[in-house]
């Protein structure tokens, strides 16, 4: 077994991340497996070194050991790349010149009520899917979208195995119809124009290297993994079975953020709290 904790360094770890961490090694431990750390830092304008620099000291201090050197993802954007130029080449990305303001006015037009929304956001209406020409060399520098409908061509099913469990208790193995993709996924980005990927991409791309056989994360994940599944059959990649687990919540019932500083790991580190205290707190004691 091998899985991993793959935080974003743009903010302290709280409870939640806690949470997530200590479940994924109990797992990995369990196992007799390898719990590896990955620093998903693709987010240039907000990822911090002093933020990863605290994750490393947050995790160490809750007693969690990996093997080194940890993957950073700021240092992977040709593997990424690589993924997009076979992507590009077979037909299956487009580029989109669309912005948020773009894609709420052409959503809503056709429609009473509010648009449907999905796993990456209000559900892309396919604006520019046509008005591009898909020859010739990949376009870098721009968004470009998977063209949801010729890829489900290219695949025979989307189906996972959940060893935890989704929002509505969703467990054991998990088909996914090619109706669902096309209408309550839509054409995702692949590649945002200020970072050159995406998390969708980024992650599949990285499980891969790192041959992870369980995806440990919080259930609010559940609805992407679909589309990580999709990715991986398109790139010839194995698909790793998934681990979904609660969310850490605050008295309100409200999920965690990384706004909540208050419940930030390093405070309760300051305040003299112990490993064993922060089991307690999020249930793991």
């Amino acid at each position: 077994m091998r899985t991993r904790f793959a935080p974003s360094p743009t903010g302290p770890l709280h409870l939640g991340h806690a949470f997530s961490a200590l479940t994924a090694w109990q797992r990995a431990l369990s196992a007799r497996g390898i719990f590896l750390l990955r620093i998903e830092d693709i987010d240039h304008s907000r990822a911090r070194l002093e933020w990863e620099t605290l994750i490393y000291e947050d995790l160490q201090w809750l007693g969690l050991t990996w093997p080194e050197p940890v993957m950073r993802q700021a240092d992977r954007m040709a593997a990424y790349s690589d993924a997009l130029d076979r992507l590009w080449h077979a037909g299956l990305l487009y580029p989109c010149s669309c912005n948020r303001r773009d894609i709420l006015a052409a959503a809503s037009a056709p429609q009473d009520g509010a648009p449907l929304t999905g796993p990456d956001g209000i559900i892309y209406p396919g604006t520019c899917r046509a008005k591009h020409d898909r020859r010739g060399a990949r376009p870098t520098e721009v968004a470009l979208r998977l063209d949801m409908a010729a890829a489900l061509k290219c695949i025979d099913e989307i189906a996972f195995t959940e060893t935890g469990a989704g929002p509505s208790v969703e467990t054991g193995l998990i088909a996914v119809s090619a109706e669902f993709m096309r209408t309550r996924v839509g054409d995702v980005v692949l590649a945002r124009r200020d970072m050159g990927t995406s998390y969708h991409l980024a992650v599949v791309v990285d499980d891969a290297a790192q041959e992870i056989t369980e995806v440990v994360r919080g259930e609010d994940l559940f609805e992407a993994t679909p589309i990580h599944v999709l990715l991986q059959r398109l790139l010839g990649h194995p698909t790793p079975s998934y681990h979904h687990h609660r969310l850490i919540r605050d008295e309100t019932g409200k999920r965690l953020a990384k706004r909540d500083d208050a419940r930030a790991l390093r405070l309760y580190r300051a305040e003299g709290k112990t490993p064993a205290d922060i089991r307690e707190l999020i249930g793991l004691s």
